[in-house]
């Protein structure tokens, strides 16, 4: 349990950095997750190819593990719409309220007991979440976008729960971004008529600044393949392979919560990197140590109810 949730937390923290690739890579929030979905399913065929771990899966699998993948393709858009329409800050935070809708949906689609602490808990980043946008004022449709990304992660989350026992990580995530990439491929053309003015080609500047000119011309260097590349590999495989691996492991709700620590990181690394703490008030401080309280009391209970022999997956 202790790995699972060690693995859990380093592909928390490469998530929390995809907001600022968000924000780094000059792409529309479709062709940008186009990108990412065929980057990662070409990494993997190659990492699954190299090891000869390629899985048989039924059609059913098939069409599980694909549903999958289009709602995390639609997921991945909002956020990154969300980012394009307030800031990378806000789309993280959005996602904070994914604990509640797990609360709420995981019941309804398991037809389980609703557990009130899960809910109190769910109820408890939502505050933390409220107290750091309430004083942002970011435009709304940003809020909008984030927590409907919000509510398909805790979706996507609960159906990658039900399965996970049942494929290899690499498999399942081979299937998942695939069926991703396609359904975006065959939405492309339209959104292309629609609008016209949304770009295809990543940038491509030089790969490397000049010697001497540092970090910061390297994170305002504008070649969109060494941002996708590092957000597909490492923001992706490494991060959706550990968090799979996990997820076997441990409840969906447990994955979803601690996934309220993403904001977290994002935002810290979007104040070092885009110095958005110009935006920010003392409650934007107090929500984050809310949502942190949030992740530690559900560490705690876990590892309590499992020394008991009461925890349930």
């Amino acid at each position: 349990m202790k790995s699972a949730l060690i693995q859990l937390h380093v592909a928390v923290m490469l998530w929390g950095f995809t907001g600022v690739l968000g924000r780094l890579i000059k792409l529309d929030a479709p062709v940008l997750v186009w990108y990412r979905m065929l980057l990662t399913a070409i990494l993997l065929a190659l990492l699954i190819s190299i090891a000869g771990m390629w899985h048989k899966i039924s059609k059913k699998g098939i069409l599980q593990l694909s549903g999958i993948g289009i709602l995390m393709a639609i997921h991945w858009i909002a956020f990154y719409a969300a980012i394009q329409f307030s800031n990378a800050s806000i789309a993280l935070v959005c996602l904070s309220t994914a604990s509640i809708f797990t609360s709420l949906l995981e019941p309804l689609i398991n037809k389980s007991a609703y557990q009130p602490k899960e809910l109190l808990l769910g109820l408890f980043a939502l505050v933390g979440m409220y107290l750091i946008y309430r004083f942002q004022h970011l435009q709304s449709i940003g809020i909008i976008l984030g927590i409907f990304a919000a509510l398909l992660s805790s979706i996507f989350t609960i159906f990658n729960k039900r399965i996970a026992a049942d494929y290899p990580v690499q498999t399942m995530l081979f299937y998942e971004m695939g069926s991703g990439f396609l359904i975006i491929s065959l939405c492309l053309p339209f959104l292309l008529y629609f609008i016209p003015s949304m770009r295809l080609i990543p940038t491509q500047d030089a790969l490397i600044p000049q010697i001497g000119q540092g970090l910061e011309a390297f994170l305002t260097n504008n070649n969109d393949w060494v941002w996708l590349l590092i957000l597909a590999l490492c923001c992706t495989v490494w991060a959706q392979s550990l968090a799979l691996s996990a997820l076997k492991k441990l409840n969906s709700f447990t994955i979803t919560l601690s996934v309220n620590l993403e904001p977290v990181y994002g935002i810290l690394l979007a104040i070092l990197i885009f110095r958005e703490d110009k935006e920010l008030h003392h409650q934007f401080f107090l929500g984050m140590a809310l949502i942190c309280i949030s992740v530690l009391l559900q560490i705690y209970f876990l590892i309590r109810d499992k020394k008991k022999g009461t925890l349930k997956s």
